[in-house]
């Protein structure tokens, strides 16, 4: 036998061990989702090696570690991923094949981890992909959400919430760690004893720890993502239970499983406002516990803590970091306040993802003090130092208009700040934190956010990941620079033919599983437009729909004009408390009920919504692409990490000179990139003017006929008047300046029709995407923080 068939026959062995041993089946017994479970424990025991050497060389060699904090960590499906970094995928095909198992539908039956809501999570999963494919030795932090974000559902075209239940089935990639176990202390008061303050908690409970490995490319090293449970440090009253009063005696554990059941509870009310402190303080005091005590056991000298520790704060949810950082160094280890102060700030950054006001969060100083009273003492403190310290010549406060500013904290205990994309960060220094980047200069840098190219190329699509194997060889995958090579083949026509085969291939597959999922047909041929993102107003899918009901008017007016057909598929969730968010999906729907079942039309235009988006979804979405949605209002969107994925797998943009978009088009080309609408400034500008959307309104024709059917009821027969509040904001409240930016877009979309319509031009401005792609890789974007705020040197 040669070497190449003992790994399938190895594997193979291993797969029955564990469906017999782990699972007690047997194969003429054993359902998919028992082959499944076989197939991702004996692929799971070839990363454990790998993960135990990378832990022990780290602790061998005394290596500083990075801790990322991410309330969200949207890792997606495990198997495949595993299998494409490992080298294993076609083996486990093979294996699987031979048991008589199609390895399509194995992976298919995995549930996707509900750990997270949109960009910041899937980039935390990226970023933690990246740290082990360039062997940066790093932890990651989350809860492991029962739920997570919900399941979306539409019910008569309104987004309907439901629980995900991901955890209902065992999850087989983690390792449970009950002895890495902390108390979380919560509310209560503060006491002088001995001159020294001690807080006294109300509640408490456990935060238990679950461990997933994480693999790098070529499976050289693997770090650890650890996620934490909470559990009642009392499990069961028996006194109370013993007296009759069974739901009483089961409350301990009731309260401390709601921290760890929902990602984002509503926070609309005052419990929901509560829940979610406590869920951020919950995750970031495990975490400091366990950084803290990992740190002791090699360690003496608390002082030294910034050599060996490099903590990331993933936006302000973790931003109680620095506060909870100084009260474990100075009430707990006994540090001077001070010294606590510069230990915290050397360990922490803190990376900024949003513009967004609302999005800074902000506590009520009553709310904060409730849960935290001992943290609230300790804000106070670091906001005193920060104004002895910097004399800043205006009251900045992080503690102001009785309400703690996280943002600020987050800012003032850091020792580097970023943004990620460099119009971004940019505009962190110049709107968002102004006197904070005078006071500090230097402290506020650009890293550009990156994706990884093993999952969103190698894995989501074979097709092209195997035509660039075949054009420039191997190695690209953790090298995305090489892709640059592509360049010289994208004026070959046979090249240009493979490549069109290969998106072609995977629009096939997507329309099969449009017409399966959603129940509608579309043709492969048409050109397919995606938008895929959080239902949000400044990401303007409402500007999306407008114009594509423009388009859909258009076409009724002369239906044998030369139209290019055109399939707009969208996909995202809704916040449940975001009303209008929630009011522009249900339009949406609407308007795919109207123009799918129109017969004028229905051979030029359809709309598709599949329920519930998420990484699999994205995975199918993506590659098929032929173009990529990008239409935030200029300077609200902080990257984007989607823009790069649609990028890679070879769909132009149509966007905003917005987030990352500005350097996805200084990378592939003003000729290569559809480009419209204000710039940052003069959307600021524009909104000076309180009649400027009525103004834009009424100079456009198209525009005024679009609203003009919206508000008679065209797509809302059985309720003519459903959408007069969305015509009215559009009309007098339109912040997000869709009718400023609706001309330009309407312009536009009539140049990505004449440019599809040129087949052989389309294929290379998309093959161009692809092969100018590379900055657009996470990999550059971790040797980056590496240097220029962790000092970490590559473990290998």
């Amino acid at each position: 036998m040669d070497d190449q068939r003992l790994i399938p026959e190895t594997l193979r062995a291993e797969v029955l061990r564990h469906l017999t041993y782990t699972l007690g089946k047997d194969a003429p017994n054993a359902s998919i989702y028992d082959w499944r479970m076989a197939l991702s424990y004996a692929i799971r025991d070839h990363i454990v090696e790998p993960w135990f050497a990378a832990t022990r060389r780290t602790w061998a060699e005394d290596r500083k570690r990075v801790y990322y904090l991410s309330m969200e960590f949207l890792i997606g499906r495990i198997l495949e991923d595993a299998t494409v970094n490992l080298g294993l995928r076609d083996q486990a095909q093979e294996v699987m094949a031979s048991l008589g198992q199609d390895f399509s539908q194995i992976v298919e039956d995995e549930p996707d981890a509900a750990l997270g809501n949109g960009g910041l999570g899937r980039l935390a999963a990226c970023f933690m992909e990246s740290m082990a494919t360039v062997g940066c030795p790093a932890y990651g932090y989350g809860i492991r959400y029962e739920h997570g974000l919900f399941r979306q559902r539409f019910q008569n075209g309104q987004q309907i919430e439901a629980p995900e239940d991901w955890l209902r089935q065992t999850h087989p990639w983690e390792f449970a760690r009950p002895e890495s176990a902390y108390t979380i202390p919560f509310k209560g008061n503060v006491e002088t004893r001995d001159g020294k303050p001690v807080w006294v908690p109300g509640e408490t409970v456990l935060a238990s720890a679950h461990d997933t490995p994480v693999i790098g490319w070529q499976g050289k090293w693997a770090n650890t993502l650890r996620l934490w449970e909470a559990l009642p440090t009392q499990m069961f009253d028996l006194e109370r239970f013993n007296r009759g009063d069974y739901a009483a005696a089961a409350e301990p554990e009731a309260l401390a499983r709601t921290l760890s059941r929902v990602l984002y509870p509503d926070d609309t009310t005052y419990q929901g406002k509560e829940l979610r402190l406590k869920q951020e303080f919950f995750l970031t005091s495990a975490a400091l516990q366990d950084i803290l005590r990992r740190f002791k056991n090699g360690h003496s000298n608390l002082r030294d803590l910034p050599k060996y520790v490099a903590i990331q704060m993933n936006d302000t949810h973790p931003a109680i970091a620095g506060p909870e950082l100084v009260r474990l160094l100075s009430d707990e280890n006994g540090l001077p306040f001070e010294e606590a102060m510069e230990t915290a700030q050397a360990c922490l950054g803190y990376t900024n993802h949003t513009l967004l006001p609302e999005a800074l969060e902000r506590w009520a100083t009553f709310t904060f003090g409730a849960v935290l009273p001992r943290h609230m003492q300790i804000v106070e403190q670091i906001d005193s130092w920060h104004r002895r310290t910097y004399s800043p010549p205006h009251y900045i406060g992080i503690v102001k208009h009785q309400e703690v500013r996280m943002g600020e904290l987050a800012f003032v205990m850091a020792h580097k700040v970023n943004g990620v994309s460099a119009l971004h960060s940019d505009l962190v220094k110049k709107n968002l934190f102004p006197e904070l980047n005078r006071l500090h200069p230097g402290r506020i840098i650009n890293q550009t956010n990156g994706v990884t190219p093993r999952r969103w190329l190698k894995m989501a699509n074979r097709p092209l990941a195997d035509l660039i194997t075949e054009t420039i060889g191997d190695g690209w995958e953790a090298d995305l620079d090489k892709l640059r090579g592509l360049e010289a083949h994208v004026d070959d026509a046979a090249f240009r033919a493979k490549f069109d085969k290969s998106k072609r291939a995977n629009k096939v597959a997507l329309a099969a599983w449009i017409k399966d999922h959603c129940g509608v047909t579309v043709s492969p041929d048409a050109l397919f437009d995606v938008q895929v993102k959080r239902i949000h107003e400044y990401k303007r899918q409402l500007l999306n729909i407008l114009q594509t009901v423009s388009h859909w008017h258009a076409i009724k007016q002369d239906p044998t004009a030369n139209w290019v057909p055109r399939v707009k598929i969208f996909g995202g969730k809704s916040a449940p408390g975001y009303a209008v968010a929630k009011e522009i999906i249900h339009f949406i729907n609407d308007v795919a009920t109207v123009v799918n079942n129109d017969p004028d039309t229905k051979d030029l235009l359809k709309i598709v919504y599949p329920e519930n988006y998420n990484v699999s979804m994205a995975e199918r979405l993506i590659p098929a692409s032929d173009l990529s949605e990008q239409i935030s209002t200029a300077g609200k969107e902080a990257s984007g990490t989607g823009n790069m994925k649609f990028m890679m797998n070879g769909a132009p943009t149509i966007g905003t000179l917005d987030g990352a978009n500005v350097e996805i088009l200084q990378e592939v080309g003003a000729e290569n990139f559809f480009l419209f609408g204000l710039t940052t400034e003069e959307a600021m500008k524009r909104r000076e003017d309180p009649d400027q959307s009525r103004k834009a309104i009424e100079a456009s024709q198209p525009m005024l006929d679009v609203l003009q059917m919206v508000a008679e009821g065209r797509f809302s027969p059985d309720q003519k008047d459903r959408y007069h509040g969305l015509v009215h904001r559009v009309w007098h409240h339109d912040y997000f300046l869709v009718a400023a930016d609706f001309d330009a877009y309407n312009a536009a979309q009539a140049k990505v029709d004449a440019a599809y319509a040129d087949r052989a031009a389309w294929v290379r401005m998309a093959a161009m995407n692809t092969a100018r792609s590379g900055f657009f890789s996470s990999d550059r974007t971790i040797r980056s923080y590496m240097s220029e705020i962790w000092d970490i040197p590559a473990a290998i």
